[in-house]
């Protein structure tokens, strides 16, 4: 039996913070961080076709990537990270607006990114464990990548001195 889910809108239009409902008990917690036929009742109508992970370590920045096609659900299923949403539509009143979210295995959210955005996480614990179901299939010469320390956005992150790819160093792909 599915039930509706905890979700707010963020500050950014579209962008939505869900928090699934976890259950505890004497064995641990159980917590369904999907199910289609709740999103459909909240009337999130998407069909996901590809789950990702990345396992990084403290102070590891993946980010700031996107497209124009794909809606995102970012969870964290292991530690903590600073996650960090940005518009990248130039039709958009919100234009190159941010907004960032703690997530973690002991809080559950989840946010919801819609296309046109992109997003980057920044791994605060030891070690973090970052989900992400996708609606379209990864496809290299559709992505955008912003530069994590842009002037442009002026995004705050937690560090000054992040481990990054060559990609997110330089703010474009390079061959």
């Amino acid at each position: 039996m599915s039930k509706k889910v905890n979700y707010n809108n963020s500050t950014l239009k579209d962008v939505i913070i869900i928090k699934p409902e976890t259950f505890y008990d004497h064995r641990g917690e159980y917590v369904e961080i999907f199910n289609n036929e709740t999103y459909n009742l909240n009337n999130l109508n998407l069909n996901f076709v590809q789950d990702d992970i990345s396992i990084s370590s403290k102070n590891v920045l993946r980010g700031i990537h996107g497209d124009n096609k794909t809606w995102k659900l970012i969870s964290c299923l292991y530690g903590s990270f600073y996650f960090v949403v940005v518009n990248n539509n130039p039709k958009s009143e919100q234009y190159k607006k941010w907004q960032s979210f703690l997530l973690s295995d002991k809080n559950r959210l989840q946010i919801l990114v819609p296309p046109n955005f992109g997003n980057g996480h920044l791994v605060i614990s030891d070690t973090a464990i970052f989900h992400y179901k996708q609606t379209s299939y990864y496809d290299p010469s559709t992505q955008f990548t912003i530069k994590w320390n842009d002037p442009e956005f002026s995004i705050w992150w937690p560090t000054k001195d992040p481990i990054l790819s060559r990609r997110d160093d330089l703010g474009h792909f390079v061959d």
